[in-house]
């Protein structure tokens, strides 16, 4: 018999780098665009509603004015939120794959949707009898966004949900 020996060497590379790696593949998948989506609306809610808030509005009706507020309110933290998460998920590989398989996730969308609900119908309760203000078609068209938003956010619940149970955690 003929005996052989094999050499095998290992090379190990380190290399560091500054440059940001984005995860761009995150917005490929649903929960991504839905996130995008999610915080697109929100800008729009947010600046829709801010650009017309002022001291006037609650001199005007106090009453009004906080239901407007609690609009703000709600579209200006879920749009937070949901910014850090999708910044969270593009930035980080590991953030993109692990954070969507917890319960953080389902919870964080059902508080979304139902907050996101009650204020765009609130929000659309009020300015019905406002409707030759100068804030109506502005309001209106954000309460309507908010709607839509919430109905995004269901969605991500689904989603949410479906991802949770199939992780096994």
């Amino acid at each position: 018999m003929m005996s052989h020996s094999v050499t095998i060497s290992r090379t190990t590379t380190t290399t560091t780098s500054t440059a940001i790696i984005l995860n761009t593949g995150y917005l490929k998948t649903g929960a991504g665009l839905l996130k995008l989506a999610e915080m697109i609306l929100g800008c729009v809610c947010v600046g829709l509603v801010a650009a017309y808030v002022n001291n006037n509005s609650y001199r005007v009706n106090p009453i009004y004015f906080t239901q407007v507020l609690f609009f703000l309110l709600i579209a200006t933290a879920f749009l937070i939120t949901t910014t850090c998460l999708l910044l969270s998920s593009l930035l980080s590989f590991l953030t993109a794959s692990m954070i969507h398989k917890t319960l953080f996730e389902v919870i964080y969308h059902v508080v979304a949707f139902a907050l996101y609900l009650a204020a765009g119908i609130v929000l659309l309760v009020e300015i019905k009898d406002h409707d030759r203000s100068q804030y109506y078609n502005a309001y209106l068209a954000a309460a309507i966004i908010g709607l839509v938003n919430a109905a995004l956010y269901l969605l991500s619940t689904i989603l949410a949900i479906r991802t949770y149970k199939g992780a096994g955690l």
